[in-house]
């Protein structure tokens, strides 16, 4: 394996475990040629030329809107295959990784069209609309939960899990870095993130439920980039703290539970990890995934959930005490949680890669 192109795009949860890949590939094999394709006007534009890799852009849109929008998607989408076609015949990638998000359609059968081996990665336990149009041309589909078995055709499923899982497991832990968010290193940490931007709602619960929780426990709760208005929210409580924006990769060995969204990469980190997790599904994400998501942890006795719409301060302190404060239950949940993770996926993905690159010699 030689050259590897890789296709990804429009948000983080498509573009994060794409690089987590490229990063295990280049630390593996530092001769390999890795190439990425995205959208023009999406965050990979910027995001993947910072971390370090050769990127061309496609512009595409995603089938929404009325019949008007969606004429312009499927012309934008015809375009972009050609352009991706001749995109692949001067890179010669020896395989093509598809890791979804409306960009990435066009490239995955502009490579079938050339025979070039395709392999696809779906984070989410409900299968996208990008990768369910191209299911049936590829040679490979890696899935993390097995819902996705309904979908896809079972010949090609590869159970593997999602590369961010090994990047936590091979995470290393930060003292300094920890003592700085004034967090007590003996004390059971737990962590509140709602994503990078945070959630502005789920900040006014935090006021009222978090003041009335067992000093035993410390809090870390990364409030989002763009509600620094809620910094001050605990000031004098003595055991919680408030950033907007935690490293998680330099904290995550020292975590006890964590109370999150239910995004693929967050429980492909905390399962690859076992951190017991009170998981908030967003219900704002495409076919509410995040809920079939964190469904399928709470079923294995693996994680707590609560919804949005039943979460207040009663519900969020009732299930912080059962579960961070029963400390049987507590590692109970860890072991679970640790069953159904996937620390070493990169390099099965990785294995897998070459496996269908040698088939296709």
């Amino acid at each position: 394996m030689d050259k590897v192109c890789i296709v990804t795009g429009g948000t983080g949860g498509h573009i994060y475990p794409a690089l987590a890949l490229a990063d295990k590939i280049r630390a593996l094999f530092p001769s390999v040629d890795i190439l990425f394709i995205g959208n023009d006007d999406r965050m990979e534009s910027d995001v993947v030329p910072k971390a370090g890799y050769a990127f061309k852009a496609l512009h595409t849109s995603g089938l929404v809107g009325n019949v008007f929008d969606k004429a312009k998607a499927v012309g934008q989408m015809v375009r972009a295959r050609r352009q991706a076609k001749d995109y692949l015949k001067a890179f010669k990638p020896d395989i093509v990784i598809g890791f979804g998000g409306y960009v990435s359609a066009p490239v995955i059968l502009a490579a079938h069209s050339l025979h070039v081996p395709t392999m696809i990665h779906e984070q989410n336990s409900i299968v996208g609309k990008a990768n369910q149009l191209v299911m049936n041309q590829v040679d490979a589909i890696v899935t993390c939960y097995e819902k996705c078995s309904e979908v896809f055709p079972q010949d090609k499923i590869h159970l593997l899990g999602n590369p961010r899982a090994t990047v936590a497991q091979e995470s290393k832990f930060d003292p300094d870095y920890f003592r700085s968010l004034g967090l007590d290193p003996d004390k059971k940490t737990i962590l509140v993130m709602m994503g990078s931007l945070g959630s502005s709602s789920v900040n006014e619960l935090m006021k009222e439920a978090l003041p009335d929780a067992d000093r035993s426990l410390q809090f870390l709760y990364a409030c989002g980039k763009d509600n620094d208005q809620d910094l001050h929210l605990f000031d004098g409580s003595g055991n919680i703290f408030v950033t907007p924006y935690v490293d998680t990769l330099k904290i995550y060995k020292k975590i006890s539970g964590i109370i999150c969204r239910a995004g693929a990469t967050t429980i492909a980190e905390v399962t690859a990890l076992g951190i017991p997790a009170i998981l908030i599904p967003s219900p704002y994400v495409a076919n509410n995934h995040q809920f079939y998501n964190a469904s399928v942890l709470v079923q294995a006795h693996a994680a707590r959930m609560i919804e949005e719409k039943d979460l207040n301060a009663k519900t969020l302190r009732e299930q912080i005490d059962a579960l961070f404060l029963d400390e049987t239950e507590r590692q109970l949940t860890m072991k679970n949680a640790k069953r159904l993770g996937k620390p070493h996926a990169a390099y099965d993905m990785i294995d897998l890669c070459n496996q269908l690159v040698n088939a296709s010699k």
